[in-house]
């Protein structure tokens, strides 16, 4: 079956940087758009980053834009999420996730394959 296995969370301060990793598997990987989303505490889950099959298309939301990078590694099966000058408002829960279909989809509902999560704390 199809996992997508999150790394590289943690605790980190303002201004400092992380790098989330997404190892796929049970799928195609080069064939599937890939992307980011997260849930902060009593909050719904938004969009973060995609990234088109080849990685040649991104598209991020505008509260991560020039802060954050999205990358994958076709021959890896990974995609990573590379966080710089974080803030304390970046603090939730990080959702890997996969989709067939359109590159750059900001709705959670149409994505078909989610990780389970790595936590992202940032602290003032």
């Amino acid at each position: 079956q199809v996992q997508l296995v999150e790394s590289g969370g943690g605790l980190v301060q303002a201004g400092g940087s992380l790098r989330l990793s997404c190892a796929a598997s049970g799928l195609t990987f080069s064939s599937y758009h890939m992307g980011w989303f997260r849930q902060a505490p009593g909050k719904e889950r938004e969009f973060v980053a995609t990234i088109s099959r080849s990685g040649g298309t991104t598209f991020y939301a505008d509260s991560v834009k020039g802060r954050f990078t999205i990358s994958r590694d076709n021959a890896k099966n990974t995609v990573y999420l590379q966080m710089n000058s974080l803030k304390p408002e970046d603090t939730a829960v990080y959702y890997c996730v996969a989709d067939d279909r359109v590159v750059g989809n900001k709705s959670p509902g149409l994505y078909d394959y989610w990780g389970q999560g790595t936590q992202v704390t940032v602290s003032s």
